[in-house]
């Protein structure tokens, strides 16, 4: 059997009559690689139980990259570890290709972690072995033969690109290398699929932009499942498809990457994304006042483009429905999955249309405004 059939070989699906009926309700639930079902996790801790994770429902379509994201603290890490039962749910339940895992022996755990690949925010590379040792351990230890772990490490290196430094101790190498050798190993297997805790957390930005850039390759390349968590935006916007944003162990917001960064609802989405947005300047903010001080003050509107229609923003038809002098103080649009998202800061001087008719003039041409207030 090749690697590609292994990757998509499914267990023996397991249900119980009430979830039977509610995934002929939800059909895409049937083809989830990955499932939570109610799924909670709490830890003693000294002054009694503490909830890390409640009542969490989520799908993870099999060839996805799927991004979780919260502040510290929020349970991503404790979620991502249930999929390879590192850590084991208090309740609800955990299914891989709709197979309940929380009750497999450990043979059966040894071959489900084979199937599951998983690279870290620290590498956790072995020093006193090379790149090449570091990747054919596990091979080494699940008894492979030596002709095919060579074939097999050799294989992964070329595709990291790291072929010219097998012989090379991570001492020797740079942070991107060694996360590339990492997900080498994370490889070794032919997982379906591949866990990523914080994996850039500890590099930066053009390190970080290779590792995604490699991740979106195999993803490509191996049609691999790519769960990963971050607290870091950028990296939800340049890789996901989807993403879930968690707040003290709950499922506060979820969706297409595009729909929760072009219109987030909820205020730790809006947190998460505010170091990627444009505000108002400063210097416009301490001058901002909510009635007009003067007849020549000027009236600032935030323009914001959700992507929801899938058109492109119209700025002449926007300037031209406003009237009057209008000016761009503030703001840019992104492409993400193809959609325009992001948000203009506009002052509009000397239009022949009051307040009212400005915000309703301006929404015929964006699906969000706001009125900022007044500058003189």
């Amino acid at each position: 059997m090749n690697a590609s059939a292994q990757r998509q070989l499914p267990l023996e699906p397991q249900s119980s009559g009430i979830e039977a009926q509610h995934t002929e309700l939800h059909p895409d639930l049937n083809r989830a690689h990955v499932r939570f079902v109610s799924l909670g996790k709490t830890y003693e801790g000294r002054q009694g139980p503490v909830q890390a994770l409640g009542n969490i429902d989520l799908a993870i379509q099999r060839g996805e990259i799927f991004g979780i994201i919260g502040r510290s603290g929020a349970g991503k890490s404790s979620l991502i570890r249930t999929i390879n039962r590192l850590e084991q749910p208090s309740s609800g339940r955990v299914l891989i290709d709709q197979v309940d895992i929380a009750e497999f022996n450990e043979d059966k755990l040894v071959e489900l972690r084979r199937r599951i690949g998983m690279i870290f925010q620290h590498f956790n590379l072995m020093s006193a072995r090379t790149v090449w040792q570091n990747v054919e351990l596990p091979l080494k230890v699940a008894g492979v033969p030596k002709a095919q772990r060579q074939r097999k490490v050799a294989e992964l290196l070329e595709l990291v690109g790291l072929k010219d430094k097998h012989k090379a101790y991570p001492a020797q190498l740079s942070g991107g290398q060694k996360q590339r050798v990492g997900i080498a190993r994370a490889l070794v297997h032919d997982p379906a699929i591949l866990l990523c805790d914080e994996a850039t957390s500890a590099l930066d930005p053009e390190t970080t932009q290779s590792i995604l850039g490699l991740l979106r390759e195999i993803n490509q390349r191996l049609g691999l499942t790519i769960v990963l968590i971050t607290h870091e935006m950028a990296v939800i916007r340049d890789i996901c498809h989807r993403v879930v944003v968690l707040e003290q162990g709950q499922v506060v917001e979820q969706g297409a990457v595009w729909q929760v960064f072009g219109d987030p609802h909820h205020q730790v989405s809006k947190t998460l994304l505010a170091p990627l947005q444009l505000g108002l300047p400063q210097e416009l903010a301490a001058r901002l006042t909510a009635q007009p001080l003067a007849p020549e003050a000027t009236l600032l509107l935030d323009v914001h483009f959700t992507g929801a229609s899938g058109e492109e923003p119209d700025l002449a038809a926007l300037f031209a429905a406003l009237g009057g002098k209008v000016k761009l103080l503030q703001g840019g649009v992104e492409r993400i999955q193809d959609r325009a998202i992001g948000h203009l800061i506009l002052s509009v001087a000397g239009s022949p249309h009051n307040r009212d008719e400005l915000l309703a003039r301006a929404l015929t041409q964006a699906p969000r405004v706001e009125v900022l207030g007044y500058v003189a």
